[in-house]
C-alpha cells in the first residue's frame, strides 16, 4: 500500500523560504520517480520538480529554476522541495506524487499525497 504524506507548508512573506517534505512508504522509496506539483486557485496542476529513484536525476521547472531544489533521502524515504526567494505567484497547494516515469505530466503519476498549502504574501 503506497502512502505519501506532505508537510512543511505555511504562510511566508515574499523573499522567504520553506522546505516541503514528503514521506513515502518503503515500496515507493526504491521503485518510483517522485514529483512535486502545485495547483493555484483557478489554475491547472503544474509540475515543479521531479527526481528519479536513485536521486541522481533531479530537475525543476523553468518557473522555479534558481529558487527551488528537489532532493530525496532514500534512507528516510523522504523527498524534499526547498523553496527560496518565494514570490506571491508561488502561492498554491503543493502535492507530492509517485509514478513509474519522471515526467511533468501529472496523469502519469499513480499516487498522490493530500497536499500542503503554501501562501506567499
Amino acid at each position: 500500500h503506497v502512502q505519501l504524506v506532505e508537510s512543511g507548508g505555511g504562510s511566508v512573506q515574499a523573499g522567504g523560504s520553506l522546505r516541503l517534505s514528503c514521506v513515502a512508504s518503503q515500496y515507493v522509496r526504491t521503485a518510483f520517480c517522485m514529483g512535486w506539483f502545485r495547483q493555484g486557485p483557478g489554475k491547472e496542476r503544474e509540475g515543479v520538480g521531479v527526481i528519479n529513484p536513485g536521486g541522481s536525476g533531479a530537475h525543476v521547472s523553468d518557473s522555479v529554476k534558481g529558487r527551488f531544489t528537489i532532493s530525496r533521502d532514500k534512507g528516510k524515504s523522504t523527498t524534499y522541495l526547498q523553496m527560496n526567494s518565494l514570490k506571491p505567484e508561488d502561492t498554491a497547494m503543493y502535492y507530492c506524487a509517485a509514478g513509474p516515469f519522471c515526467t511533468w505530466r501529472p496523469d502519469v503519476y499513480d499516487y498522490w499525497g493530500q497536499g500542503t498549502q503554501v501562501t506567499v504574501s
